[in-house]
């Protein structure tokens, strides 16, 4: 028994993974999902600027 035998072992080096080329139906899909984001961020700018949906009304507690 040696001392380096003890203790956590390190995981296997994975092999890196090949840079696949893109065709037009991948690029594609980046740009949609691109706008779509764009989309929601623009979504969030204008309702942080409107403020709340909910009007006064009355508020009920949870007691009966």
């Amino acid at each position: 028994m040696s001392g380096r035998e003890g203790g956590k072992k390190k995981p296997l080096k994975q092999p890196k993974k090949d840079t696949r080329e893109l065709d037009e139906d991948d690029i594609a899909h980046k740009q949609k999902l691109k706008e779509q984001q764009k989309a929601l961020q623009d979504a969030k700018t204008k309702a942080s600027q409107k403020g709340p949906l909910v009007g006064g009304g009355i508020k009920k507690s949870g007691k009966k």
